[in-house]
């Protein structure tokens, strides 16, 4: 028994350093490796055969998704901008253990402002590394999500509008460009959370700023459609203000008609004081009325007129309860499920300390914080 516990043990001290040297953020050899593979990323998928299909039929093929959070999203600038908020740099070793988990889809949020220059040009290191870590999905057979992420400079008020659809348009062209080579596989997703930003109706909004994201909406379709390769035939996913799933604003976003490749992107924590409230409670036990009433709603809105449906966002922070928590994601799939709704698990790379503690991929080291939630999240998906 001994003996096997140290072979355990040493195993598992070499598998972690091995983890560490992949993922590790001051790992020069790997900026290095990053740097010398830039030219031979932007060469692949440069053609891949697109299998031509509605938005209904891709949506239907997913199972349930995990965002890469807090890393590309980062406000900071240049190439450490991945690692600002403290997560370390990305590797394909982490992408292959999300894909190896069961999760079919890989959310990737990213900033693009703090990137650009005043022309609106997009720095080529960053859109190299973008493309770096959308392969690791691609490449895996993932359905890799690519969105614009914690945006500073788009904000939805009339005075505004002109100027954010002008950038927006010159960001998604570019983005388009690079990318019009991949297949279906590939989703672009326009805004994530676009809203008053500090202001006090933030996440309610008014009817000024609702118009305003569907403008947005609009001249991102338009930008796509309008760019070459597969992108004319490509799966993109629009957003409601806020990407909201109170009623009112889902019923306010104008889905573009006569487009059969149209999702909407839609990010729910709930039951939110259980779920996002980090000062809220810390118990769950049976299936929350917010849950039922989410998917109801959506289904009256969008899925009942044949628009797809994906939850962007959703998940638990961390309370030193995961069992309540492993009900909680339990309901709240198994009821997606019935609506054939897919969800993202927003993973931001932390699992203690003071804040919205959603982590269960442990970067660093390789294997899940919580086996029992991804356990749970598996068994409810594959049911």
């Amino acid at each position: 028994m001994k003996i096997k516990k140290l072979l355990a043990a040493v195993l598992s001290l070499a598998m972690g350093v091995s983890m560490m040297t992949a993922c590790g953020s001051s790992d020069s050899s790997s900026k290095a490796e990053n740097d010398s593979s830039a030219t031979e990323n932007t060469q692949k998928h440069t053609n891949d055969p697109m299998t031509v299909t509605t938005a209904k039929d891709l949506v239907a093929q997913m199972k349930v998704g995990w965002n890469l959070g807090n890393t590309m999203d980062a406000t900071g600038s240049g190439l450490d901008a991945e690692t600002s908020w403290g997560n370390v740099e990305t590797t394909k070793l982490m992408i292959d253990q999300v894909k190896d988990a069961g999760f079919n889809v890989f959310r990737l949020p990213v900033s693009w402002g703090t990137h650009m220059d005043e022309n609106y040009t997009v720095d080529e290191a960053w859109m190299n590394r973008v493309q770096e870590i959308v392969d690791y999905g691609i490449d895996n057979g993932m359905f890799v999500i690519l969105n614009t992420h914690h945006e500073e400079w788009y904000m939805p008020k009339k005075d505004r509008a002109d100027k954010d659809v002008e950038q927006l348009k010159a960001l998604w062209k570019q983005i388009c460009d690079r990318f019009q080579g991949y297949d279906e596989h590939l989703i672009f997703e326009g805004v994530n959370e676009p809203r008053l930003r500090g202001e006090g109706n933030e996440w309610i909004g008014d009817a000024e700023s609702r118009e305003v994201v569907n403008q947005y909406a609009k001249a991102f379709v338009e930008t796509v459609r309008a760019s070459g390769g597969n992108n004319p035939n490509r799966c993109i996913m629009v957003t409601p203000y806020a990407a909201s799933s109170t009623k009112q604003n889902m019923e306010a976003l104008e889905v573009p008609q006569g487009d059969d490749k149209i999702i909407v992107s839609i990010h729910a924590y709930l039951p939110y004081s259980f779920a996002l409230d980090t000062a809220g409670t810390d118990q769950y036990t049976s299936i929350d009325s917010s849950i039922t009433t989410l998917f109801t709603d959506i289904n009256e809105v969008f899925l009942s007129k044949g628009i797809p449906v994906i939850i962007g966002e959703f998940g638990s922070v961390n309370k030193v309860n995961t069992e309540a928590r492993v009900q909680c994601v339990k309901d709240y799939l198994s009821t997606a499920k019935q609506y054939g709704v897919p969800c993202c698990w927003w993973d931001n790379g932390t699992r203690i300390g003071n804040g919205e503690n959603f982590g269960l991929l442990n970067r660093s080291e390789g294997g899940w914080y919580f086996p029992e939630i991804i356990d749970a999240i598996m068994e409810t998906v594959n049911s």
